[in-house]
């Protein structure tokens, strides 16, 4: 979808319609250096969390699938509400910092698991936690950045985000290796950059201060979504069609056991996907800001497909790792423009819920995807689940060219 197809963005305008001015603010800065840090924390904790379940737990690949798609579908629906709640107490921060802090205490838990029920109940709080701080975040992002530079601040928060992402899996790496392969310890260890995030978000994150005359709040009530247009709602339908066509990370890290590599070097897997996703974010948010959305978003699809198709067929864990790698470009090509389009076609008032709604859309779109995934690995094998996702990929590529070729035809609403 081009931007063309798309009612033109509004003016540049801070939290409540305040004139914002152009560059990255420093807000954008001190939040991607919050979610560095807690993604540290987290990734610590996720990149050996399927081998933890499988080999320690003797849990089964479908019980990894389930647990992952309730985390992380939990996360997104709360998003729903979270960013709901924003928009109608006219402040961000407060929830974000709820979010964050839940996510931080949450950690101790994974270290004193015993079973997979305690490892799932720590994972769902998690990932509540980050559903209350995500829609707020990302819509802070857009209350003090000016509509023709979103592309690239949504992008530089997620590089920073993606920085973390790989920097937890190369502790996790180094730390295995340190402890002898106790799993327990590192998860402990992971504490710390959990508290540093919070920290940080409370001291150095300003909000900026709505105005006397400030558009009036929306109310909690379904009618209020009247103002979101069916522009926005192209937006919502692609988000979906992306996430069905990609389930939880955790089966790439199960795809390399099944190769033969070792639980220590396994984390290493996702510091190759986050390397390569937070040095494509910010450059394609860039382009995009420059020449539209639609062609990175297409060539993202692409990707996906050839990273699936490369993952069913691998034999070695080089060729996992190339897939993997394609699999982080993929994210980088996409993620962060799909959050820009967001902010792009919803009113400021709205802004919350509209991160909310899209991210409930995903939500169920990667519970889905997940419990399927499981579901394929256990009953056919390793390469079924990764064919699927290919075929899934190429329905999400039908299906936005579909819903492009409609937003033409309709033209602005």
């Amino acid at each position: 979808m081009s931007d063309h197809d798309f009612p033109a963005a509004e003016p540049a305008r801070g939290h409540r319609g305040r004139p914002e001015s152009r560059g990255l603010p420093r807000t954008v800065w001190a939040l991607g250096l919050v979610s560095l840090c807690m993604d540290v924390s987290s990734e610590m904790i996720h990149s050996l969390l399927p081998v933890f379940l499988v080999t320690v737990l003797g849990s089964s690949a479908l019980a990894v699938g389930v647990i992952e798609g309730l985390a992380e579908g939990s996360a997104l629906v709360t998003k729903t509400f979270s960013g709901a709640l924003s928009d109608r107490l006219g402040r961000r921060k407060i929830l974000a910092l709820a979010g964050y802090g839940l996510g931080a205490l949450t950690k101790p838990l994974f270290a004193l698991a015993t079973g997979a029920g305690l490892v799932l109940a720590a994972r769902f709080l998690d990932r509540i936690g980050k559903g209350i701080r995500g829609a707020p975040r990302d819509a802070l992002v857009a209350d003090v950045t000016p509509p023709e530079s979103r592309g690239a601040a949504y992008g530089l928060r997620q590089s920073l985000d993606t920085v973390g992402a790989f920097l937890g899996p190369l502790l996790a790496a180094g730390l295995m290796a340190a402890t002898g392969g106790h799993f327990r310890t590192v998860f402990w260890i992971a504490v710390i950059p959990g508290g540093v995030a919070v920290a940080i978000l409370a001291l150095a994150v300003r909000e900026p201060r709505a105005p006397h005359d400030a558009t009036p709040r929306p109310s909690l009530r379904w009618s209020a979504l009247k103002d979101l247009s069916p522009a926005y709602g192209r937006v919502v339908a692609v988000g979906f069609v992306f996430t069905l066509a990609r389930f939880s990370e955790a089966f790439l890290l199960l795809r390399a056991q099944s190769v033969g590599l070792g639980a220590a070097a396994i984390p290493l897997l996702l510091v190759v996907m986050n390397l390569v996703y937070s040095l494509t974010a910010y450059p394609a948010g860039l382009l995009s800001d420059r020449f539209g959305r639609r062609g990175l978003m297409t060539a993202g699809l692409g990707v996906l497909m050839a990273a699936n198709l490369l993952l069913a067929l691998a034999a070695t864990a080089w060729e996992v790792a190339l897939g993997v790698a394609l699999w982080g470009l993929h994210l980088g090509l996409t993620q962060g423009l799909l959050a820009a389009l967001v902010a792009d076609h919803a009113p400021a008032h709205l802004r919350g819920t509209a991160f909310g709604l899209f991210n409930l859309a995903g939500g169920v779109g990667l519970l889905v995807a997940s419990v399927l995934a499981g579901s394929l690995w256990d009953h056919f094998g390793a390469p079924s689940t990764f064919l699927a996702g290919a075929l899934l990929a190429g329905v999400a590529l039908g299906g936005m060219l579909l819903l492009d070729r409609g937003a033409r035809t309709a033209g602005p609403p």
